[in-house]
């Protein structure tokens, strides 16, 4: 059975549901699944797994949080993340996306193996966002 670790920073719980989506996902695709948020997450969570979710939404000019999970990020950039699937999600208010695009950027410079395109939503999750949380879920299991 597969190890899926999905670490999360929320704010105003979008990003939170979007993990819960997530991880619900990669159950159903008979993952063992861990959902930490980031401020409880090491790096030895992300070494030790079979695959990653990270979860983070765009904060102030579309950067990642700042004090927990840009951290985190740069922490994860420093490791060699190739023999583990990742995938980035995250909300957001307004904007076109710019920080997943310099996110998934930052993790390929890393090395990272990412698994499938970084999933935004905008503001809290509906039923079609959940069920793409789902399915980023369930291609990360399977990956």
């Amino acid at each position: 059975m597969k190890k899926i670790v999905v670490i999360y920073w929320s704010g105003t719980g979008n990003t939170e549901k979007m993990a819960a989506g997530v991880a619900e996902g990669a159950r159903a695709a008979e993952a063992e699944v861990r959902i930490i948020p980031v401020g409880e997450a090491s790096v030895t969570d992300v070494l030790s797994a079979d695959g990653v979710a990270l979860g983070c939404p765009a904060m102030g000019s579309e950067v990642l949080e700042e004090d927990e999970m840009e951290p985190f990020v740069c922490s994860l950039e420093q490791e060699n993340l190739s023999a583990v699937p990742v995938v980035l999600f995250g909300s957001y208010d307004w904007g076109d996306g710019e920080w997943m695009r310099d996110w998934e950027e930052r993790m390929k410079k890393a090395g990272a193996n990412l698994a499938g395109d970084g999933l935004i939503l905008q503001l809290e999750p509906d039923n079609d966002g959940m069920e793409q949380c789902r399915k980023l879920g369930k291609t990360l299991a399977e990956a």
